[in-house]
């Protein structure tokens, strides 16, 4: 057996186990040791990588970049798919004041004022700046959904919470596409003719055609199970494999088009959620969260195996600082500064929990991964891997004691003020 087919072998070994015994602990890991599993499996990723125990190498696999982007590409495709059957069917609808702010302005503001942190710290180039910056934009569905699932969560927060995180962290991804190309485009075309194909070439063929493309598919996908049930031609596990089909499937067809395939994914999701006749027991969803759960501690472990430890250290202080900023500055004061204009924020701690919960995750590592492949510039992986890290480090260790916090908060003011409409009513 070659050295590579035996660290294959070895990787498949190490990551079965990795889900199996998280699996069995995730509830002590969460409640008592106050950490989620991504944490967890980032952390292990870092002990059997170079950096630790030197028990995997990805390098000898290939390119590491083509090995993440990759990785992160089929990740997202499953974690955006149960990211938008876990919406109610009539959602984006009934919303779409909601979701256009913040998929419109707010997601501008987090790229200039992400953008804005960086420049002041690192002093780069304006273009690679915003490249940076449009990279760490998008809120990841992945990290978020470990906020937004669970015995915790939906005890303690309210579905119209949950509901538009998980609506914007799986939009906002597609959308970061854009603003990831733009960049990238003015780097390596004069200006005039680069906004030219960004134009047409990058918002019309690879954004509105994937947002076609994937209607078209989740639509017709959910018409074709709603025919299967009635004339009883499938089996309840044919109908949960489904939506994992349909994941694999759209982001497979739309990028050998060349266009957007992590949008079309979560389009085709919304569209398959409209369209099929649901069932009581939703076997798409279950089928979707334990698929999303395999792939997604794998790649966190992966993140962990390539972290640049050494190129970390080399921006010395500075490292700590944009670390700090990023995560206070990027999302919450453009959310307390919107949030009078969404409604499903109803007082502050609302907008608190939603400013503070918007994670950098997979998603980033996925643009980052693509930055480099279509720049060559390895500072962007440095300093994008950064603050994903940091980002996974931070949000893992507050996503419990947060909720619970914001939990007791609402318990504390909603019960005195229902008890008072009894009383008057």
């Amino acid at each position: 057996m070659s050295h590579a087919v035996y660290q294959f072998y070895l990787a498949l070994t190490f990551v079965g186990l990795i889900v199996l015994l998280l699996g069995l602990v995730t509830g002590s890991i969460t409640n008592r040791l106050y950490v989620s599993e991504t944490l967890v499996a980032f952390a292990l990723g870092v002990l059997v990588g170079p950096l630790g125990l030197h028990i995997f190498d990805l390098g000898i696999w290939g390119p590491r970049n083509v090995l993440l982007e990759n990785a992160a590409r089929i990740t997202l495709a499953i974690a955006l798919m149960g990211s938008a059957l876990r919406l109610p069917a009539a959602y984006p609808m009934q919303t779409k004041r909601d979701l256009g702010i913040m998929l419109g302005p707010l997601m501008v503001l987090m790229w200039l004022s992400t953008s804005a942190i960086i420049w002041l710290v690192l002093r780069l180039v304006v273009w690679q700046t915003l490249l940076i910056g449009a990279i760490l934009t998008p809120t990841d569905p992945v990290v978020a959904g470990s906020v937004v699932t669970g015995d915790l969560a939906r005890r303690v927060i309210p579905s119209r919470i949950r509901n538009i995180i998980s609506a914007t962290s799986g939009a906002n991804d597609g959308l970061g596409y854009p603003l990831v190309r733009l960049p990238i485009i003015m780097l390596a075309k004069p200006a005039g003719a680069a906004l030219l194909f960004w134009a047409w070439h990058t918002i019309f063929y690879e954004v509105l055609l994937a947002v076609l493309l994937g209607a078209a598919l989740g639509a017709l996908s959910g018409h074709l199970v709603n025919w299967s049930r009635r004339h009883e031609t499938g089996t309840p596990a044919s109908y949960a494999a489904l939506a994992l089909a349909l994941s694999l499937g759209v982001v497979g067809m739309v990028r050998l088009m060349g266009s957007d395939s992590i949008l079309a994914v979560f389009v085709a999701g919304l569209a398959f959620r409209r369209v099929s006749e649901r069932t009581t027991h939703h076997p798409e969803e279950w089928v979707q969260d334990a698929v999303s759960r395999l792939l997604t501690l794998p790649i966190f472990v992966l993140l962990g195996m390539v972290i640049p430890w050494h190129a970390w250290t080399a921006l010395g202080w500075r490292a700590a600082l944009l670390s700090v900023a990023v995560l206070l500055l990027r999302q919450l004061p453009s959310v307390l500064l919107l949030r009078k204009m969404i409604a499903s924020l109803v007082g502050l701690p609302d907008a608190l929990f939603l400013g503070w919960f918007g994670p950098i995750g997979i998603s980033a590592v996925f643009y980052a991964a693509l930055a480099v492949r279509e720049t060559g510039m390895n500072d962007v992986w440095t300093i994008s891997s950064l603050l994903i890290a940091a980002s996974v480090v931070v949000f893992g260790i507050t996503a419990t004691p947060l909720t619970r916090l914001y939990g007791h908060y609402r318990s504390a003011n909603e019960n005195p003020r229902r008890e008072q409409e009894r009383r008057t009513a």
